[in-house]
């Protein structure tokens, strides 16, 4: 069997641009559906009628992320001179979605008769902005206006508020017949002898104050054969790929490629093979801190690229001075950006938003595990200003009491509530369920620092600041010791969740103290009491491990963080576990993601999924409103997979190093094209008995492969 995430509806997309439909090709009104770019939806509502009447859909599929096609019939129709039975005429829709969005329209008369009808197709636009479309509540504030152009073909529709702009205009290109406009819809009147086919083609354009967005001069067919342009191609190619004994493992690694590569945002000044990921589709098409900072963590062994971007953007646009209407302090790295209306007047804080405690700490993290796989000094010289701005925000603003520790608290009247990575408003409860309030100091964000500071200390060394390097790591130490003694929980055995207002500790049994695992703050002594935690029937589920503890009675399995499962979650706790040496700890986990991702249509890893026990008939069941694809989803292939390897890299030094330990059930597996600095490697993995061996060929360049345990910077 396979699970289809979220509503029964055909999305494609390319960078900022996509289109959510039902199943045949419509779009309803009053729903989240539209044709979407840059925050704004710019079709709400889009049907296509013969004779007044709705079509009957055969089928429809999604053919790539960004192509589309529908195929239909006819109704029982009622003529002049008669009628048409059912099933006479087909109709299929194909759309290609670029920059903006092409749909062909091909007619069919499979019937004995000469027919006659109308064709026709409503269109209608009401701008929203994608916050507005999300909560389904719309306020108008400016106006609208559509035109018809007999002479062009073109059906134009424009909204302006004050000097906000936005227009639609649908082109109908390559058409043998003259088409009409009246009531909203564009009409087309058909004539079609016996075995004769009609057909046209018909622009979306996208145009706001700045940009148009045209889509590009290809046709379905070739979009399908030859691709949409070369940049998918160009991914492809560049990309770690894999060949293993497990053929759903195979296929997981595939989609994730393609989905990586569909989440491609292309409308900034990079160089080649410089890219920034979008969030997710259809909801969070956008640049994000945290998201893209941990998607391009993940993303360490396929290839560079979005680091390079997302630390490049980032820096642009880290923050320089105070503005508490958006949660900004000098040196903090933003939590999201947005371009729709409600942020071009303010309406909302994301122009950039920066409530994000863990942003800073992460961006450092990054940039130290991009140098460590590209051997790229020039970027530790490049951001060596921002490197600073974000260490002082660390001190200065991160910590808010002087007590050591981090701490978060909105201070926008419009901000996030909980600012690290599960920032739903209700996701941080006390062991009896009820909310804690701020300001909350989140166990994994004592980790980010102590792993920032660690690797900053690496950093500085190489630019020849050694004293700086070593008061880096004193306080590093000191916030471990710190960290130790007072979120270490005696009665649970287990670290605390947070420290809440008043400084207490909050014992509830959570997934969080799993990423302390990763960043290296917890002691050695300590690390086996939390993997057997997390391993306990009420956080591992046999899908992976839950969010939230099954005995808290704020459980809820189909919630967004109170207990569901989350495949991005899992695989930073995998490496958390790598870390510390339990290697079959490692291969449950895995397994238990990459089991689940066998049910799931396309094997595409969606956002989050229900914590719902895995037993015999079962089978994952997603979250209502979980976006797919979506970027730390699909990257949680990579980090799985580099935790059960051990795959770390020293490419200033010219250096990979390895630590496998492949389970039973993967007897094998072949990176090819894995790329060190500016060398590639070819390596096998493979079990015999209870020992994982290897072999590798340097393809290009040169590096050294040697084994070695796993360890931190």
């Amino acid at each position: 069997m396979r699970v289809n995430v979220g509503p029964a509806v055909l999305t494609i997309n390319h960078s900022r641009t996509f289109m959510v439909t039902d199943l045949c090709g419509n779009i309803s009104q009053n729903s989240q559906q539209g044709i979407f770019s840059d925050d704004t939806r710019f079709l709400s509502h889009y049907n296509c009628y013969i004779n007044g009447l709705d079509w009957t859909r055969l089928t429809s599929t999604t053919t790539t992320h960004y192509t589309a096609r529908v195929y239909l019939t006819n109704p029982v129709l009622s003529i002049e001179d008669g009628s048409i039975p059912k099933g006479s005429l087909s109709l299929i829709i194909s759309r290609v979605a670029s920059e903006g969005i092409r749909e062909e329209l091909e007619l069919t008369n499979y019937g004995l008769k000469k027919v006659k009808f109308n064709l026709e197709i409503l269109l209608r636009s009401d701008f929203a902005d994608i916050f507005e479309v999300e909560r389904q509540s719309f306020t108008r504030r400016g106006y609208i206006e559509t035109r018809w152009d007999k002479e062009q073909n073109r059906l134009s529709t424009t909204y302006t508020n004050k000097d906000f702009f936005r227009c639609l205009n649908y082109s109908v290109k390559n058409c043998s017949v003259q088409p009409h406009y009246g009531n909203g819809r564009i009409i087309f009147e058909i004539t079609l002898e016996p075995g004769e086919t009609w057909n046209t083609y018909c622009e979306y354009i996208l145009s706001d104050n700045k940009n148009t967005r045209q889509p590009a001069d290809v046709s379905y067919r070739e979009a399908i054969e030859i691709g949409l342009n070369n940049t998918h191609s160009k991914w492809r190619a560049v990309v770690t790929n894999i060949t293993s004994s497990d053929e759903d493992l195979n296929r997981l690694y595939s989609q994730s490629i393609e989905d990586l590569g569909a989440l491609r945002l292309y409308d900034y000044e990079f160089e080649e093979e410089t890219w920034i990921p979008a969030a997710g589709v259809p909801k969070y098409v956008t640049l994000f801190g945290r998201d893209s900072l941990t998607v391009s963590l993940q993303n360490m062994i396929i290839h560079p690229g979005f680091a390079k971007g997302t630390l490049e953007k980032l820096a642009q646009l880290q923050a320089t001075e105070f503005d508490d209407s958006r949660d900004a302090q000098p040196g903090k790295i933003l939590h999201e950006i947005r371009m729709g209306e409600l942020s071009y007047f303010k309406k909302i804080p994301h122009t950039p938003y920066y409530g994000a405690a863990d942003t800073a700490p992460l961006f450092l993290i990054t940039l130290h595990e991009t140098w460590k796989w590209t051997g790229d000094d020039n970027l530790l010289t490049q951001y060596r200003d921002i490197i600073l701005r974000c260490l002082e925000w660390i001190d200065k603003y991160g910590d808010l009491d002087g007590d050591g520790f981090q701490e978060y608290q909105k201070r926008s009247q419009d901000g996030i509530e909980n600012q690290a990575w599960k920032d739903s408003g209700d996701a941080v409860v006390y062991p009896d369920g009820s909310q804690v309030k701020a300001p909350k100091a989140l166990c994994e964000l004592q980790g980010y620092v102590f792993d920032a500071w660690m690797r900053m200390s690496e950093v500085f060394d190489v630019l020849s600041d050694s004293q700086f390097a070593s008061e880096l790591r004193s306080k590093a130490a000191k916030l471990q010791s710190q960290f130790e003694e007072i979120f270490w929980c005696e009665d649970s055995n287990f670290y605390a969740f947070c420290l809440d207002s008043h400084k207490q500790k909050v014992s509830t049994i959570a997934s969080n103290p799993g990423y302390c695992l990763w960043s290296g703050i917890i002691s050695p002594q300590r690390a086996t009491s939390v993997v057997k935690r997390l391993l306990q029937p009420d956080m591992w589920s046999g899908w992976g491990i839950r969010t939230l503890s099954k005995k808290n009675p704020a459980y809820n399995p189909h919630s967004y963080h109170l207990g569901s499962i989350w495949p991005h979650d899992n695989s930073i706790i995998a490496m958390g576990f790598k870390r510390y040496g339990y290697v079959k700890e490692v291969a449950q986990v895995a397994s238990g993601i990459f089991d689940a991702s066998k049910f799931f249509a396309s094997y595409r890893l969606p956002e989050v999924y229900a914590g719902l026990d895995r037993e015999p008939g079962a089978f994952p069941v997603p979250y209502i409103q979980a976006n797919v694809p979506q970027a730390w989803a699909a990257s949680s292939v990579f980090h799985l997979l580099q935790a059960m390897l051990g795959l770390q890299a020293s490419a200033p030094n010219n250096q990979l190093f390895v630590d496998p330990y492949l389970p039973d059930w993967l007897s094998n597996i072949t990176l090819r094209q894995l790329e060190i600095g500016k060398s590639c490697v070819d390596i096998k993995f493979w079990r015999e008995g209870d020992t994982t061996h290897w072999d590798a060929n340097v393809t290009k360049g040169k590096v050294t492969i040697k084994q070695q345990t796993w360890q931190p910077w």
